[in-house]
């Protein structure tokens, strides 16, 4: 019994593979023994040894001597023992996981090579959850990269594209779809973590709009100098915001409301120039937004000259600026389209 019992081990240690070969071997060996025995034909001998070990009852192919007789009933005794023991095994295998597993990393591996224009979202702690639920609510595509098995389980569990390694490795980064990639966020556990994830992926996307979190003010400036185009600090902006409700709460409701993802009443968006669109090189006045759109322009951020804040009704819109407009969100949509015609 000990042999056997040694034998089930190693053939669960080799997986599927290791049962599919020993059935192999089994039909193998029985075509062979008919052949020799019988003189029969291959094909004659393998179809004897099919019907054989797999028990389905039908009669056999010739008439059998003595010796092919008792060549059958050991053929019996060991290969539907093994015919069982593989079938068992591979539908175990597709039961427990193995086969879906292996067609959702396929599927996810697919996604991977063909996802555009999305951001990276460098980790999945705290911060990451929130940055991608932002991003589910107005459906814009992302990959979480998590070195955490738990963490990235939990994402993929959720329908989230995940690439379960560190996001400090040039290589993970590719992987992402970083030269395809519209952002990245750095929200990974450390300041130090962060700082080489920025630096790895400005060298890798020298035009990608990278934004870090960081909670030092050494690190801020760290990151600046890595790559960073916005660094956030959590601790800042939730101090800022708490001194701004104090004093202001009217103010911060507006720009609450105006930023709220799941306002559909009223948003605020920023918007590109686009160097063919039919409003590049016409003022306010003349491209007549709040007329077509309904939307108010709050400001103008321009490359050279800053941000200019409410701008005068002759301001002119150049190819590059950015709009901030608040209005409507389809309105913004319409906007958005015309502004990026090509």
């Amino acid at each position: 019994m000990a042999p056997a019992h040694g034998q089930r081990r190693t053939l669960r240690s080799g997986g599927p593979n290791a049962a599919i070969i020993l059935l192999i071997s089994v039909l193998a060996g029985g075509t062979i023994g008919y052949v020799v025995i019988e003189g029969w034909s291959v094909w004659d001998a393998f179809y004897m040894t099919v019907i054989t070990v797999t028990t389905v009852g039908y009669e056999e192919v010739h008439s059998l001597s003595r010796a092919g007789e008792i060549f059958t009933v050991i053929l019996l005794f060991g290969g539907v023992g093994t015919a069982l023991y593989t079938f068992t095994f591979l539908a175990t295998a597709v039961v427990e996981g193995g086969l879906p597993k292996r067609l959702q990393r396929s599927r996810l591996t697919h996604m991977l090579d063909t996802i555009t224009d999305h951001f990276i979202v460098c980790g999945y702690g705290r911060i990451g959850a929130i940055v991608t639920d932002q991003f589910q609510r107005q459906s814009i595509r992302f990959v979480i990269v998590e070195r955490d098995t738990v963490r990235a389980r939990a994402a993929l569990n959720a329908g989230m594209l995940v690439v379960e390694a560190d996001a400090t490795r040039e290589e993970v980064l590719k992987q992402a779809g970083i030269d395809r990639a519209r952002g990245l966020i750095a929200a990974v556990g450390t300041d130090a973590e962060n700082v080489y994830t920025v630096l790895s992926a400005r060298v890798l996307n020298p035009s990608l709009f990278i934004v870090g979190r960081a909670e030092g003010e050494d690190s801020v400036r760290k990151m600046e100098r890595a790559g960073a185009n916005r660094v956030i600090s959590p601790y800042q902006i939730g101090a800022i915001q708490m001194a701004q409700t104090a004093l202001r709460p009217t103010v911060v409701d507006f720009v609450a409301l105006a930023t709220n993802a799941e306002n559909f009443e009223l948003s605020m968006e920023e918007i590109t120039i686009g160097a063919s669109s039919p409003i590049s090189g016409k003022s306010l006045v003349d491209a007549k937004l709040r007329e077509r759109f309904g939307v108010m322009v709050v400001a103008i951020q321009r490359d050279r000259q800053g941000m200019q804040f409410n701008p005068d009704f002759d301001a002119t819109i150049g190819a590059g600026d950015k709009l901030v407009v608040l209005g409507r969100p389809d309105s913004l949509k319409k906007l958005e389209k015309e502004a990026s015609e090509r």
